[in-house]
């Protein structure tokens, strides 16, 4: 029998928890983690298991890439559209995670649009087919956080839902905090209070490590043939994941992956900062079987910033690929819900 997700409505800001509704979504069918057998290499192993691997590649018909300009410099995006009777609602922005890339949301992107809104996933400065940042020093969660927001301001439909995931989370919420950038609501998905612990900190030390002092792009397809190349074969993909998860990373900035790597392994925990901004509606999605962030601290940061809680069953560190059509209706029934609140500026 299928589980269905569980929803928590956010208790009031101030308030002692308890008695929290929960109300229940229909699950979509849970794809696989796609995830290969233990190789000789563990840390090798595990960089490419802990990457998120989207299932698939063809764009639907209601997406079309684009390059966004701003003040800050050009971002590279996918953008999805309502394919008939326009955008009823208002934009969503989807942010990655640490050597993700916008493609991790294509299998949301259709079925978000379906719902009437323009729905924009990108790769943040120095991943994949976006431009590096000119000065490595702004490779931190405030300064890629400034991006965000300037990409924010060139979505001119008004205020828009802002999403960030894993990494990209410790990014969005420098946004949020900020101020500086009008939103309708915010999600933080399968990210956590602070720096990532575990297995996924040994990895992406791992990955810094083997960079070394040497961060070009030599070095980083060195790093691919030498430590990745096999255990990305042997995880099983299909050949033409396989050709894009070696084309994404070896489009990744050098510098730009380690100066995150080292801001993900050293995140301080601005819970009670984001938590100031209580008037924003918030959302805090993830998977059962997330590995990153304990789901016990994910639900501890919601109850602490009052926000609503997805629990997506099945799925792990990224339910935007393992169970996309549960997680886009979380989605959609958020943002349409907030939409409706008195006093947001729709």
């Amino acid at each position: 029998m299928r589980r269905a997700a569980v929803r928590d409505r956010p208790r009031p800001r101030g308030t002692r928890a308890g008695g929290v509704p929960v109300r229940r979504w229909p699950v979509s069918a849970v794809a696989a983690t796609g995830r290969g057998p233990p190789l000789a290499s563990r840390t090798s192993a595990n960089i490419v298991a802990n990457v998120s691997i989207p299932r698939f590649l063809d764009l639907p018909a209601c997406v079309r890439p684009l390059n966004i300009q701003t003040p800050l410099g050009a971002v590279a995006a996918l953008r999805a559209t309502p394919a008939s009777g326009g955008a009823e609602h208002q934009p969503a922005l989807l942010v990655p995670g640490y050597t993700g890339s916008k493609e991790d949301f294509i299998a949301l992107l259709e079925t978000l649009a379906r719902a009437g809104r323009s729905v924009t996933a990108i790769d943040m400065p120095g991943q994949y087919e976006s431009p590096g940042l000119p000065d490595p020093a702004q490779y931190t969660p405030a300064g890629l956080g400034r991006v965000i927001g300037e990409v924010a301001l060139t979505l001119d439909d008004g205020p828009v839902h802002l999403l960030g995931h894993s990494f990209g989370g410790l990014v969005t919420r420098e946004t949020v905090i900020e101020g500086a950038v009008p939103l309708l609501s915010y999600t933080l998905m399968s990210s956590g209070p602070s720096a990532i612990g575990g297995s996924r900190a040994r990895d992406a030390g791992g990955l810094v490590a083997a960079l070394g002092a040497e961060r070009t792009r030599a070095r980083l397809e060195e790093v691919w043939t030498q430590h990745l190349e096999e255990p990305t074969r042997a995880s099983g993909v299909d050949p033409e994941i396989h050709a894009f998860l070696r084309r994404r990373m070896l489009a990744n900035h050098p510098e730009g992956l380690v100066r995150m790597a080292e801001a993900l392994l050293a995140a301080p925990d601005r819970t009670a900062d984001l938590a100031r901004r209580a008037e924003l509606p918030m959302l805090v999605l993830y998977g059962e079987n997330d590995d990153a962030w304990p789901p016990e601290a994910q639900a501890a940061m919601a109850e602490t910033l009052g926000a609503e809680r997805v629990v997506v069953p099945g799925a792990a560190h990224s339910p935007n690929v393992e169970a996309p059509e549960t997680t886009a209706q979380a989605l959609t029934a958020f943002w349409n819900r907030t939409e409706k609140m008195p006093g947001l500026p729709v």
